[in-house]
């Protein structure tokens, strides 16, 4: 029993920490360095409508639940205290919706849309996917997504940078590729959750960190959903209600 009421004790001090802790303090939280460093904070969209009848070009918007998780990934960038440098967004309606989603939690810059971080199919190690590209799509697609990081994954200037991009699973899957030096042939051995959360550190060199790939843990289980998956019915319904 005195064991068990030692670490009630010590955890209601912890909580107790936590609580004294200042919204800038856990901004801070990511790995220090002693020179000015870009954080991309990539954000998968949410869940959204299947259905081939959507613009082909714009592509579906976001069902209830994507609209959840949407706010659900923008109350936890609120929730970290950082000022962000800019908030960012494919073009296509399943990426803009989520992105406007968080832009209503956050103050500070204007939502930017932009092509170059659209979805996309690059090259892979599967043959049974690259069966399934036209001819030339796996190249076109990595030259626009050379393109995009080229344009976002550059050293910070004379502060630490912080930029939002909420785009799509190949997207971030085929930049964590690149982030770690790896073939970006890889990028389909990731699996990466509707509006996780992926943060890639810039260093003043140009080299990249990857601090966390794919985080979830603010969207409870249930309601979480990943490419080929869809949420329990039942479960969304307990969550916000009937439709």
């Amino acid at each position: 029993m005195k064991g068990t009421k030692g670490k009630a004790g010590a955890a209601a001090l912890l909580a107790l920490a936590l609580l004294a802790t200042t919204a800038a303090e856990v901004g801070a939280g990511w790995p220090a360095h002693d020179a000015p460093v870009r954080h991309l904070y990539l954000i998968r969209h949410g869940e959204y409508v299947r259905d081939e009848g959507c613009d082909e070009d714009a592509g579906c918007a976001l069902d209830r639940l994507g609209r959840h998780q949407a706010a659900l990934a923008g109350d936890l960038l609120a929730s970290l205290g950082i000022e962000f440098t800019s908030l960012q967004s494919s073009s296509m309606t399943r990426a803009r919706e989520t992105a406007a989603i968080i832009d209503e939690r956050l103050p500070g810059p204007v939502l930017e849309l932009h092509r170059d971080i659209r979805e996309c199919t690059p090259a892979t190690r599967r043959a049974d996917v690259m069966a399934g590209l036209e001819p030339g799509e796996a190249e076109a697609c990595g030259r626009e997504l050379a393109a995009a990081w080229d344009r976002l994954v550059r050293p910070a200037a004379d502060r630490d940078a912080h930029d939002i991009v909420v785009c799509h699973g190949n997207v971030i899957r085929w930049f964590v590729c690149r982030a770690l030096g790896v073939d970006p042939e890889a990028w389909l051995g990731m699996s990466i959750a509707n509006c996780s959360l992926t943060v890639i550190q810039v260093r003043p060199d140009g080299t990249c960190r990857l601090v966390t790939f794919a985080d979830a843990g603010h969207i409870p289980f249930p309601l979480r959903t990943y490419p080929g998956t869809v949420a329990d019915p039942a479960a969304v319904s307990a969550a916000l209600g009937p439709e």
